[in-house]
């Protein structure tokens, strides 16, 4: 009897797990050649040359994340009192382990918002429920460190949805004056 392969099973996501290591995804140096008209070792040697200089860090797979029911991406902006150097380190070693988390960064503008993250979930409940469980009920102080926080949700329609490097590229090109 023949198992029905599923795209969340333990195969396929130690298949995409593996995908994101460094070297496992090289690009298709024919599928470049056809696209550009170059030929194959001009390629392999561009290729290389942006590698050796830190400009390309590696290759990997694009997912939608709603094909495995996670249906709400999250923008949060905190206003964290960053002088508190422990409440700062702890929270960013809970973060580090929170899987829905993907990015944190430092945040500039208007208002008093110097912290932000992006975050995935199934939806608005387990959203609040992770941020209160991990975060909010599980933290001394949390309400010392973090004084207020702005939530948005990514919703539909998109009306853009390019990638950071396709939109690098673009801008990249204009600025050369190549298109």
């Amino acid at each position: 009897m023949a198992l029905q392969m599923r795209y969340d099973d333990e195969i396929r996501m130690n298949i995409l797990n593996a995908l994101l290591g460094q070297g496992a995804v090289f690009p298709n140096i024919r599928h470049i050649q056809r696209k550009t008209g170059y030929h194959k070792a001009t390629i392999k040697a561009s290729l290389d040359f942006l590698a050796k200089e830190g400009l390309i860090t590696g290759y990997g797979p694009k997912m939608d994340f709603k094909k495995f029911g996670y249906n709400l991406e999250v923008l949060t902006f905190f206003h964290a009192d960053l002088t508190k150097k422990r409440l700062l380190e702890n929270f960013c070693a809970k973060v580090k382990k929170d899987p829905h988390i993907y990015f944190l960064s430092g945040a500039m503008g208007s208002g008093n918002w110097n912290l932000m993250a992006r975050h995935v979930y199934r939806d608005m409940e387990s959203c609040h429920r992770d941020m209160n469980d991990n975060y909010f009920a599980s933290m001394d102080r949390i309400h010392d460190f973090i004084k207020a926080k702005e939530t948005f949700y990514v919703t539909e329609p998109f009306y853009k949805l390019d990638s950071r490097i396709d939109s690098m590229v673009r801008i990249l090109r204009k600025s050369r004056g190549l298109d």
